[in-house]
């Protein structure tokens, strides 16, 4: 799954004359001031991505790709591709009821789930099993697939907290970025 985003500020609308001026004269100061927004950006990003989705940091990290700003190609990106997450990855935990793990940051139990064989307590790993949760799809539990969170990094990177601290960050500081080249090498 891949969802793709434009994001345009009006508020450098104002600005266009000028970047054009400046992406002439000097055709790499512009997109190092955008790379240095979207790198500040792409942190704030990660961070928020990584309390809202409840993944370890270096999992987003890994899943948040970037594409910089050149010389003609005034555009940062920011990508992500994937689809729901297995429930390995939110530091699961067996109970006697079934899997507890923690997607979104919060502690969500799965009830008729299981990571080990054999009946409780007495439960034992299994090598074709671990480190997976699993659910059964039929009553003899001869037919078996791996459980799935609900969560979508490109599905979370564009709704909640981590949209806002991009709206938040974003504009504001590359208005305040491409002001102060204009200021310093045009004026």
């Amino acid at each position: 799954m891949t969802i793709t985003v434009k994001w345009a500020d009006g508020n450098l609308k104002k600005y266009e004359k000028d970047i054009a001026r400046l992406a002439e004269r000097f055709p790499k100061v512009v997109p190092q001031e955008i790379n240095k927004v979207g790198n500040k950006v792409r942190t704030q990003v990660v961070r928020t991505l990584t309390k809202q989705t409840g993944l370890p940091r270096s999992t987003i990290v890994r899943a948040v790709g970037t594409e910089g700003a050149a010389a003609g190609k005034l555009f940062y990106t920011m990508k992500s591709a994937g689809g729901d997450i297995r429930l390995r990855f939110f530091k699961p935990r067996e109970t006697r009821k079934g899997v507890v793990a923690k997607p979104w940051g919060k502690l969500t139990p799965y009830p008729g789930t299981f990571m080990k064989g054999g009946k409780f307590p007495k439960r034992v790993d299994s090598a074709y099993l671990s480190p997976d949760v699993w659910r059964r799809l039929n009553s003899s539990g001869t037919r078996i697939t791996q459980q799935r969170s609900g969560v979508r990094i490109p599905v979370e990177m564009i709704t909640g907290a981590t949209a806002e601290a991009f709206d938040k960050m974003a504009a504001p500081l590359l208005e305040q970025r491409i002001t102060k080249v204009i200021q310093k090498l045009l004026k």
